[in-house]
């Protein structure tokens, strides 16, 4: 062999290539997490089969798993868009591993990028699961499917917002502590389980501005009523979209 025939090629691989290596990265690290699989797998899928199979609440006319099964995978989008990511971000903030990540030939959109479609991953194995068990226990759903792809993406730019709002200005424990707290209490109050129709006439007015509440009646409106496109609820989570990575791309900070 003559020498020179190993040309090195010093450089950083195309963008498209980083962005997916470090997506596919950021997917694996998620699914090896236990604590993020918890939340993003296992609780959602509990808390279907529970109140699917338990006359624990009263869900209104028809079977229980078409009430539930729409609001179970809001709750699964916000669990990994929101939650998750936010406890996981806040941490790579703390360690500095977002400072040395911004400092590598990956852009720093190029990292969020990277994110968010570890995110739409995750995403997609859990409506995947959580729809062949609501399918096990008699799920008959209806509507356009277009309108739950609108719903779904508009609600994981919004609560992935939020997210990296939380994880890019509070520190570590503070957002572990404060996005398990937003969880439970959007769980409660976000017509995921209980009907907003339970609650009071005043707060019925505010919580159906949340973004879970956007996302949850917007999906069941489609998928058990078999609405046609919902565009107040996606309006409101269009809204929650800008207000939350704007702010998140105004107010994030890297240390």
């Amino acid at each position: 062999m003559s020498a020179g025939t190993h040309t090195p090629r010093p450089g950083a691989a195309p963008l498209p290539r980083m962005i997916g290596a470090q997506a596919a990265f950021e997917t694996k690290m998620l699914l090896r997490n236990g604590e993020q699989l918890l939340l993003t797998v296992v609780i959602p899928s509990l808390l279907l089969v529970l109140f699917s199979t338990v006359d624990i609440i009263d869900t209104g006319e028809g079977s229980s798993v078409d009430f539930l099964a729409p609001g179970v995978l809001a709750l699964a989008v916000m669990s990994t868009a929101f939650t998750g990511q936010a406890i996981s971000t806040g941490f790579e903030r703390r360690y500095g591993v977002l400072k040395r990540l911004g400092s590598s030939p990956l852009p720093r959109w190029a990292l969020m990028t990277a994110k968010t479609l570890s995110v739409l991953a995750v995403e997609v194995l859990q409506i995947a699961l959580l729809t062949a068990i609501a399918f096990a226990l008699g799920w008959s759903p209806h509507g356009n499917p277009l309108a739950v792809l609108l719903l779904l993406v508009l609600g994981t730019a919004a609560f992935s917002g939020l997210g990296l709002l939380m994880a890019g200005t509070l520190k570590a424990e503070a957002t572990l502590a404060a996005a398990n707290l937003v969880f439970l209490l959007l769980l409660v109050g976000g017509g995921v389980i209980v009907p907003l129709d339970k609650f009071p006439d005043a707060a019925q007015s505010v919580l159906g501005l949340l973004p879970i509440s956007a996302l949850s009646d917007g999906l069941r409106d489609v998928l058990q009523h078999g609405a046609g496109m919902p565009w107040g609820d996606l309006g409101i989570l269009a809204v929650w979209s800008v207000l939350g990575l704007g702010a998140a791309a105004r107010f994030f900070r890297w240390e």
